[in-house]
């Protein structure tokens, strides 16, 4: 029954009931192939073994103590977060919004008063100060008036570079705008925006939250590009399908935050903690995130043959294609009613494909195949 859920959302009439790697099955037994992964949540595959028996042996053992103590499973995934990419702190979260809002305060702390800078096209979530960071009219008009200190420019190097001053407190970007529809933001306009806060003693915050954690190849998308940030966010793939997220600092921004100055109740628990860490474990393997760098080449390879698609875009396994028609909402749900096979639209032209990182190749040319299906159809 459904008539209690908010219509926050246009659900399909589909009910999963069970996954496994790339598969899931519906209430009536059909199986799909999931090129989405819950919005790039289950990246390394639906109710992976690792993920799942950590989750098993941890929920036996602790599940909530709070944030006034430390926890084993949270220490060491700190330590992970930490190590594998800025070097500084971490702050744990619930979902990418929360570690957007708490990138927020930190750089408004770190230079009280200051603007921040962010682009056209970008998303970084739907709560106040993550809203009032995603300059599209459509997502930000109905909840006006928003938070104010915000500058929005064009993702171009001349624009960031024009905008950034001594009044500005930081950059937030995101390397690829994933729900603009695989957008990639030039290296020219990362460089930018770092020499531009350097300038002008600002924060560069990368959001990371659909980039991070193996989906572009590497562990981290900055990684590809050649910019460091002071700060980055991550969430969605870091819990392996639990609610998790993360900012993580550089060491310039580490001691920023006092005690009281920001808090959650659930963040870093040690059940979710737990699963992230056997997360980490399965991404740990360059074999893997090689295979996920040749996986993205192929898919993009075999896109750019369909008939009808006008442009293909991504990197690693996190792409989407243009439909010339305008037909990319009634394609989803055709890909799901008749092919079994699970994607979305992020507008009327778009159609974007997150598969869990461990596809192979023979699904990725399944997935193809099927959308070929339908657009010669």
């Amino acid at each position: 029954m459904t008539e209690h859920l908010l219509p926050t959302y246009a659900r399909f009439p589909v009910e999963f009931v069970r996954g496994a790697g790339t598969r899931l099955w519906d209430s009536d037994g059909n199986e799909y192939l999931d090129f989405l992964s819950g919005i790039s949540v289950s990246s390394v595959g639906h109710c992976h073994p690792a993920v799942v028996e950590a989750i098993r042996e941890q929920a036996g053992r602790l599940l909530h103590v709070g944030n006034l103590y430390f926890t084993e499973p949270m220490t060491r995934l700190a330590d992970r977060l930490a190590t594998s990419s800025l070097g500084g702190g971490v702050f744990f979260t619930n979902s990418g919004a929360e570690a957007n809002e708490a990138a927020l305060k930190l750089v408004r702390k770190n230079k009280q008063g200051g603007d921040i800078v962010v682009v056209h096209g970008g998303f970084h979530g739907r709560t106040y100060g993550a809203l009032s960071a995603t300059p599209q009219e459509a997502k930000q008009a109905p909840f006006a008036p928003l938070v104010p200190g915000f500058r929005a420019v064009e993702p171009t190097a001349a624009a960031i570079t024009q905008t950034v001053d001594d009044r500005t407190a930081a950059v937030v970007l995101e390397i690829i705008q994933g729900e603009s529809g695989v957008r990639i933001l030039g290296d020219d306009v990362l460089r930018a925006a770092r020499a531009a806060c350097d300038a002008h003693g600002a924060a560069l915050v990368f959001d990371e939250v659909q980039t991070g954690m193996g989906r572009t190849g590497t562990l981290w998308g900055y990684e590809q590009v050649g910019v460091v940030p002071d700060a980055l966010t991550t969430a969605k793939a870091l819990g392996g399908g639990l609610p998790i997220g993360a900012l993580v600092t550089g060491e310039k921004l580490r001691g920023v935050f006092e005690p009281g100055d920001h808090g959650s109740t659930f963040p870093g628990g040690p059940v979710v903690a737990a699963a992230a860490l056997a997360v980490f474990d399965v991404l740990d393997d360059d074999a893997l995130l090689a295979s996920v760098r040749a996986g993205g080449e192929r898919l993009r390879a075999r896109l750019e043959e369909l008939p009808g698609v006008a442009e293909v875009r991504g990197r690693g396994l996190m792409n989407a294609f243009d439909l010339a028609d305008g037909s990319a909402p009634d394609l989803t749900r055709r890909a799901l009613l008749e092919q079994r096979l699970v994607v979305n639209a992020t507008g009327p032209r778009t159609i974007r494909l997150l598969p869990p990182l461990l596809v192979s190749d023979a699904e990725l040319d399944e997935a193809v195949d099927r959308l070929g299906a339908l657009l010669a159809a």
